[in-house]
């Protein structure tokens, strides 16, 4: 059973793997969901549905995963630790996997302070590092906290996030080291503009011999405008948009900028391409899910291999 995850089979075979966000809908209209997976298909290997990004309700990443599953789809569970103790962790660890899920994103989730319900109340029972060794100690050990064995345990491929960008630098190498340590094994970093400090990144990663231990996708994000680059480097914590790109956005009239944004993409696809270390991407088309489809074209990454 745990060969049933179609992004574990991609980058066990060596093939550059691609995945893409998808945002659940603010309502309970499954069609929302089931139109984005079908914009994705065929184009990524796997889907990430994320979990109440940004603190705003929106329809559960569980059930959307299960919705994608329905038509034909890899997704990729997103779990934060915000808004769940480790009871309620565990649990729905299994009825993920009890669903066909076989993907899980581990985070702590973005504070609820900046979404819709400032006033709810943040759980933090665990961190994500421990959510990552929870959910290997379940899938391999067969058991939950406290040791106690589960009459089947859960089928599910194990990822976490890291940001190269944010401060102190020095620290990032160390964080990501921990998060394999726990037992993570895929990891999808932050969306990546400044392409020569990843570079430098990915060469501490190197020198320690991580990229051997675990699969990194470098994440990408296309803009739509300068002003979001602007908003993004000014306004995003352990954002890195260097000057020059927003300089490049400004320097295009604002109705061709959605498509210097596309450009910019790209080309930071295919230096991901080339660089050592990196096994895939994964696109962060915010409310822009149609255009994965033209950036995965353009980079060079179709077809998708069968596995």
């Amino acid at each position: 059973m745990r060969g049933e995850s179609r992004l574990e089979k991609v980058l066990q075979e060596g093939r550059f793997a691609v995945t893409a966000e998808c945002g659940p809908p603010k309502g309970a209209d499954p069609e929302a969901i089931r139109k984005k997976g079908k914009m994705l298909k065929g184009f990524v290997d796997s889907v990430n549905v994320t979990d109440n990004q940004t603190g705003v309700v929106r329809l559960s990443s569980l059930a959307a995963c299960t919705l994608l599953i329905q038509e034909g789809l890899d997704p990729v569970l997103q779990m934060v630790t915000r808004d769940r103790n480790r009871i309620a962790l565990q649990s729905d660890i299994l009825g993920a996997s009890a669903l066909g899920i076989r993907n899980i994103l581990c985070l702590s989730g973005d504070h609820q302070s900046f979404g819709n319900q400032p006033q709810a109340k943040g759980v933090f029972d665990i961190d994500s590092i421990q959510l990552v060794h929870l959910v290997r100690q379940m899938r391999d050990a067969g058991v939950i906290l406290g040791g106690e064995r589960l009459t089947e345990p859960p089928h599910l491929f194990v990822g976490a996030v890291e940001n190269p960008f944010a401060d102190p630098f020095s620290y990032r190498v160390l964080r990501l080291e921990k998060k394999v340590a726990a037992g993570a094994e895929f990891i999808q970093t932050q969306c990546i503009y400044n392409i020569v400090r990843f570079k430098e990144w990915m060469g501490q990663v190197g020198d320690r011999g991580i990229h051997e231990k675990v699969y990194i996708l470098g994440g990408v994000t296309p803009l739509k405008s300068a002003r979001m680059a602007e908003y993004m480097s000014k306004q995003v914590a352990g954002m890195d948009v260097p000057d020059e790109i927003i300089k490049r956005m400004k320097s295009v009239l604002a109705d061709k900028q959605r498509e210097e944004g596309i450009r910019i993409a790209v080309e930071a696809i295919e230096a991901l391409k080339e660089m050592k270390g990196v096994r895939g991407v994964h696109i962060m088309a915010i409310d822009w899910e149609d255009v994965v489809s033209q950036l995965v074209e353009e980079a060079g990454l179709i077809p998708r291999p069968n596995v």
